[in-house]
């Protein structure tokens, strides 16, 4: 049975299996707290005699051999979703720059990460063969401290991976597998760690080897760590060195699934081994387009990873000759204008050019990015670019509050969770025979006291380094009985994170209404260098002291996905009022959904989809206007009209039970409508029917 735990500990399907977490916190509960719920950390602190001596407690056994049942039956299992519908679907190799998969794993930095992560779970729970391929980030990203005066500060722990859920890849005589890969007239050599994550599998690999010198140990430190040159080198890692790692290991995909441009070199590396087996230059790049299917989500130019020729010349010099290529040969791949010698080299063009398919992740997306690009298929209508969209969708098993998981357990039975795209699985939910009102309104209740309980928690950490005293003002922080409204991720500028404030007499006099009272709750972080974004958290933290709005708006700091799970059960409504279109997708939204809570969003990404007028809030309509001031100024009367004549009025229209009915109903019609549809099982089967399977 210990070696049970073990095995346990080190897949990551106990991230999104409470029962497998409750046999840790058993464990050790102050262990558990302090490695930001860590089981490897658990095992590690506990002898196995102490664990042998807890086996002798039957209840605990009983609850251990379950979960270890439990865990071989879902590893084992062979009727699965890939079976009945692709069973002919050979490996998926998935290469992404940050896998976002828990909180102890801080290898991301944001929203793309964390779609990654739930990708992986999506393609393991359907049965797929299925190899991630990203870095391991020793230093993570930064852990956010906010100082007094409200700005952010960075800091770098390196992560022990004694005590994390990695197994070092090495052969049948547990000796390393190492991959190496030519940068500048360097060889560069790097590990692999194998992190489990259920049926799929994700290769980490590290370039801290004794073998190469202090700058190339440091390559995969931290994530988007330093300037250009660490950038291309990581990608140089990831592209090329990712698809020489599975070649030693004998994996041989049936396609690679390159999220975001951060991976595309890996279409030079395949480029190269079919012209080392002889196909001539066009007979291989038509084979490696055939391999590759590319998705992107960035809808701005500017956000794309540009090189100069001078840096390719200079990095990729040497392996540019090993395919007995030029750097120029190689430039005309990645730029815009093949033509043009001094155009950059960009990542996201040579996926686009080396790809059978690409999409965009909402159905808005996929315009726009078929407008951006259409100059680099020589075609002049936006609509003949071959570049369709799949909506992303979130792995809701993973996101879920054990208090949710229990009230549909005891509405829906045992088998919702299987069934999580069927909608007749949740047209049920319209009914309020099966789910009463008063039994819907008592789990938002008890959610919103969750979510108020954590935050005083925290808060308390975050006083104390400012050096204020906590006690006094403790109750004060936050009610469990006043409509709350979460706003919750990257800082980047476009998401307009302060908006709300900029009629500030406003929105104080919502927040502070005797009868009809509201509350904010911010967090997240800024790019280490945005000096906006920071300023952006500087000025909700001001707020959040103002005597005015004491304990009425809070910012929790160092949000990750630890913070992020207890604040989309808990909120009532989700703000997010991004610049349309800038909003690739978002899915912070698609997460509150299954716990109650209801969107309050501009119409771009998802939301622009799911939104049907009962089931949430659109701020503004399906348009936008170029003036972003005119944007703003029309997007915050929007945001104030909806906050005064329908939100706050309907959250606080109770009746004679005090049951605010209306609100309710908008929950169910919610549910119903965007639970089956945005979801990463619905997500990657369409990934499958129409990117990995060829038609």
């Amino acid at each position: 049975m210990i070696t049970g735990l073990y095995d346990l500990a080190t897949n990551l399907w106990w991230t999104w299996t409470p029962a497998a977490q409750d046999i840790f916190f058993m464990l050790s509960e102050r262990k558990w707290r302090s490695s930001n719920h860590n089981a490897v950390a658990v095992l590690k602190s506990v002898s196995d005699d102490e664990i042998r001596a807890r086996l002798w407690d039957e209840d605990f056994a009983q609850k251990v051999e379950s979960v270890l049942t439990r865990f071989h039956d879902y590893m084992n299992k062979e009727d699965t979703w890939k079976f009945k519908n692709a069973p002919d679907l050979g490996p998926v190799a998935y290469f992404s720059a940050e896998f976002g998969l828990h909180e102890c794993m801080p290898i991301y930095s944001g929203g793309l990460g964390v779609l990654a992560g739930d990708h992986t779970k999506s393609a393991s729970d359907l049965g797929l063969e299925f190899y991630g391929i990203s870095l391991f980030y020793r230093n993570g990203y930064f852990q956010q401290t906010i100082a007094a005066d409200g700005w952010q500060h960075e800091s770098y722990p390196v992560m022990n991976t004694d005590t994390l859920p990695l197994t070092l890849v090495t052969d049948e005589s547990g000796n390393p597998i190492e991959g190496e890969v030519e940068i500048a007239h360097n060889t560069v050599k790097f590990y692999g760690h194998r992190l489990n994550v259920g049926r799929a599998t994700i290769f980490l690999l590290d370039t801290n080897h004794p073998d190469n010198e202090l700058h190339h140990r440091e390559i995969t430190n931290r994530v988007y760590g330093g300037d250009s040159t660490t950038r291309i080198n990581q990608e140089i890692i990831l592209g090329i060195g990712g698809v020489r790692f599975l070649q030693k290991l004998g994996i041989q995909p049936e396609v690679y699934h390159m999220n975001e441009g951060h991976s595309a070199f890996l279409t030079l590396e395949l480029l190269r081994n079919r012209l080392d087996q002889g196909d001539d230059r066009k007979k291989a790049e038509a084979w490696v387009k055939d391999k590759c299917v590319f998705t992107t989500h960035t809808p701005v130019p500017a956000g794309h990873d540009r090189f100069s020729k001078d840096l390719m010349e200079y990095e990729l010099g040497q392996y540019c000759r090993s395919m007995n290529l030029s750097v120029e040969d190689i430039m005309a791949y990645g730029r815009e204008n093949p033509g043009k010698s001094d155009d950059q080299f960009t990542m996201t063009v040579l996926a686009l050019r080396m790809s059978r398919a690409a999409n965009g992740v909402s159905e808005l997306h996929g315009q726009v990015s078929r407008d951006m690009w259409k100059h680099i298929y020589k075609v002049d209508k936006a609509d003949d670019v071959p570049i369709g969209h799949i909506t992303n969708g979130v792995h809701s098993l993973g996101w879920m509050a054990n208090r949710t998981r229990d009230f549909w357990h005891k509405h829906l039975g045992e088998k919702w969770l299987y069934y999580l795209k069927n909608d007749a699985i949740w047209q049920q939910v319209a009914d309020p025979e099966l789910v009463p009102d008063e039994n819907l309104w008592a789990l938002r209740y008890g959610l919103r006291r969750d979510l108020v309980e954590y935050v005083r928690r925290v808060m308390k950490g975050q006083f104390s380094q400012m050096g204020r005293d906590y006690k006094e003002i403790q109750d004060s922080i936050l009610s469990p009985d006043v409509l709350t409204i979460g706003f919750a991720r990257r800082f980047a500028t476009y998401k307009r994170a302060p908006l709300i404030f900029r009629d500030f007499q406003r929105i104080a006099q919502l927040i502070n209404d005797s009868e009809r009272p509201v509350q904010l709750v911010f967090a997240g972080k800024a790019h280490p260098r945005d000096d906006h974004g920071k300023r952006f958290i500087q000025e909700i933290v001001g707020h959040s002291k103002n005597p005015a709005l004491f304990g009425k708006v809070v910012f929790i700091e160092n949000y990750d996905i630890n913070v992020a799970r207890h604040m989309i059960s808990g909120v009532d409504v989700w703000l997010n009022n991004p610049r349309r279109p800038m909003e690739a997708s978002g899915t912070s939204g698609m997460k509150i959904v299954i716990h109650g809570g209801l969107n309050l969003s501009i119409l771009d990404g998802w939301w622009r989809e799911g939104y049907n007028g009962e089931n949430g809030w659109g701020i503004g309509d399906d348009s936008h206007v170029d003036d972003v001031e005119e944007q703003d100024r029309i997007d915050l009367e929007n945001l104030y009209q909806l906050l005064e004549e329908s939100v706050i009025p309907t959250f606080y229209d109770r009746d004679e039970f005090g049951i605010p009915r209306k609100w309710l109903q908008r929950i169910r019609n919610s549910m119903v409508t965007l639970i089956p549809q945005f979801n990463t099982d619905r997500m990657v089967s369409e990934y499958v029917e129409r990117y990995y399977m060829k038609s």
